[in-house]
C-alpha cells in the first residue's frame, strides 16, 4: 500500500510541476472575476480561455479544450470594443466635436483612456482599466541608460518614438484644457505627460485593427483602432498562424486559429512576422527563436572596410542611395541576405568593373575576385558585429548588479543582443563555409 501512496505522491509532484510548466491558472483572482462579469453583462459568451500566468510569456490565456485548425478562439461583441465611437458617445463627445481644429482618432482614445482612468470608481469600465498593464517596455518608456544599450538603427527609432509622444503631449494641450469643465482638478496635472505615455502605450501595444468610417470630428489619420479587453490577453507567436476580422453578420470581433493547441496551454495569436527590433519597438517584448529575427547592418558600419580613396566610392553610395540599398541590410538565420551581399559587391567593384554595377543590383557574377573579396568583407562585418554585441552584453551584465530598479528593462535587451549573437554565430559558420567552397 505504502509503495502505491508513493507513486501518486510522485504523479501528484509532477502534475503539479507539470501545471506550472503549463500555466498557473488566474482565474480566481478578483480583477479577472470582475472582468469576466462586466463582459458578460455586455454579451460576451464565455468560451474555452482562461487567464494564467505562465512562466517564459508572463501572462496570457490558456485553452481548457483542445483547439483544431478551424477553431473559433474567441467571439467579442461589439459592445464590448473600446473605439472611437465609444468616445464619441461619452461626455467627452460634445467637446471633441467643436473642437478645431480636429484631433485624431488616436488622441480621442487616448483622452478617453486618460480620463477614465482618473475617474476612478466612477468609470464604467473600470474592470478593463484594473488589468491593463500599469507600465510598459516600448522602448519609448525605457531609461536613457536602457536605450543607449540598444543596437544602432533601433536606438535611432526609439529616440524617434519618444519624440513623437513628446509632440502628441505638446500639440494636445490647448485641447485637455478645453476639458477643464469636466473636472474639478486642473487638467494640466490630470493629461500630463506621464499619463499621456501609457495612454499612449496601451493604444500602441493592444488595439486590434478595425477600419472605422471616416468622421467629420476628426483629423484625416486612418482611424482604425479598438481595444479589445480579454481577447488582448492573448500573447504573439511567430510560429501560429490565425484569421482576425470585425464579422458583420455576428456584430462581434473573432479570431479563428489555423493551428492546433493541446488542452491546457497557452493560446497564441501572430502579430505578424515581425523581427525582434520591431516587436520590441511596437509591443515592448522580444520572442526566443523568432524566425523572422535579423540583425541590422548600418551603413556606417557597411562603409567601414572600404578604402576611402576608392575614386568611385561616392557614385557607389549615390547608386546604391538611389536604389534603396542602404537600409534594411541584414544577417539572419540563413546568413546575410541577398541586400545585404549585393551592397556589398557593389562596393567591391573594381575600377575596371565600375561599369557593370547594373548587372550587380541583377544578382549577376561580376568576377571570382569580386565575390572573394565580398565575403570577406561580409565574414569582417558579421565578426565586428559579434565583437559589440558581446561587449553590450558584458555591460549588461554590469549593469544589472548595479541598478536593481532597471533589472526588467535591461533583462529585455539582453534577451534582444542574446538572439542577435546567435545569429551572428550561425552567419559566420555559414559564411566559413561559403569561403572554404569558393577558394
Amino acid at each position: 500500500m505504502k509503495k502505491s501512496r508513493g507513486r501518486t505522491g510522485r504523479k501528484r509532484r509532477r502534475k503539479h510541476l507539470q501545471s506550472f510548466m503549463d500555466g498557473v491558472n488566474s482565474s480566481h483572482k478578483m480583477e479577472y472575476i470582475k472582468l469576466k462579469k462586466w463582459l458578460k453583462d455586455r454579451g460576451f459568451e464565455d468560451s474555452n480561455l482562461r487567464p494564467a500566468q505562465f512562466w517564459d510569456t508572463g501572462r496570457g490565456l490558456m485553452t481548457t479544450k483542445a483547439l483544431q485548425a478551424g477553431d473559433l478562439i474567441i467571439s467579442l461583441p461589439e459592445k464590448c470594443l473600446l473605439t472611437t465611437g465609444t468616445v464619441l458617445s461619452s461626455c467627452l463627445g460634445e467637446y471633441i466635436m467643436k473642437w478645431k481644429p480636429p484631433v485624431s482618432p488616436l488622441i480621442a482614445l487616448c483622452t478617453f483612456l486618460i480620463a477614465e482612468k482618473h475617474a476612478g470608481e466612477k468609470s464604467l469600465w473600470k474592470p478593463y482599466l484594473d488589468v491593463l498593464p500599469k507600465t510598459y517596455t516600448c522602448p519609448v518608456c525605457l531609461e536613457h541608460d536602457v536605450v543607449s544599450l540598444l543596437p544602432q538603427p533601433l536606438r535611432r527609432k526609439a529616440q524617434e518614438q519618444r519624440m513623437t509622444v513628446h509632440e502628441l503631449h505638446m500639440s494636445s494641450k490647448a485641447f485637455f484644457s478645453s476639458l477643464q469643465p469636466l473636472f474639478a482638478e486642473n487638467t494640466g496635472t490630470i493629461f500630463n505627460y506621464s499619463a499621456l505615455e501609457w495612454a499612449w502605450c496601451t493604444i500602441n501595444t493592444r488595439t486590434i485593427y478595425m477600419k472605422h468610417s471616416q468622421r467629420e470630428c476628426f483629423s484625416l489619420e486612418p482611424d482604425v483602432y479598438a481595444l479589445a479587453p480579454y481577447l488582448d490577453l492573448l500573447n504573439h507567436s511567430p510560429n501560429v498562424q490565425v484569421k482576425a476580422a470585425f464579422n458583420e453578420q455576428t456584430r462581434s470581433y473573432e479570431i479563428w486559429t489555423n493551428s492546433q493547441c493541446k488542452k491546457y496551454e497557452e493560446v497564441f495569436i501572430c502579430y505578424g512576422p515581425h523581427d525582434n527590433q520591431r516587436l520590441l519597438l511596437e509591443y515592448g517584448f522580444v520572442t526566443m527563436n523568432n524566425p523572422h529575427s535579423s540583425v541590422y547592418v548600418s551603413s556606417d558600419t557597411l562603409l567601414k572596410y572600404f578604402p576611402p580613396l576608392d575614386k568611385q566610392r561616392n557614385a557607389k553610395i549615390a547608386i546604391l542611395k538611389d536604389h534603396d540599398f542602404l537600409e534594411n541590410l541584414t544577417f539572419g538565420w540563413d546568413g546575410p541576405s541577398w541586400r545585404l551581399l549585393t551592397a556589398l559587391k557593389l562596393l567591391s567593384l573594381g575600377a575596371d568593373e565600375f561599369t557593370c554595377w547594373r548587372r550587380t543590383l541583377l544578382g549577376d557574377v561580376i568576377s571570382v575576385r569580386n565575390e572573394q573579396q565580398t565575403l570577406n568583407i561580409t565574414a569582417k562585418i558579421c565578426h565586428f558585429l559579434m565583437e559589440e554585441t558581446q561587449h553590450v552584453l558584458l555591460q549588461i551584465s554590469q549593469l544589472k548588479s548595479n541598478k536593481e530598479n532597471l533589472k526588467k528593462q535591461l533583462a529585455l535587451v539582453e534577451a534582444l543582443r542574446l538572439e542577435d549573437l546567435k545569429i551572428l554565430q550561425k552567419s559566420a559558420e555559414i559564411l566559413c563555409d561559403l569561403n572554404m567552397a569558393t577558394t
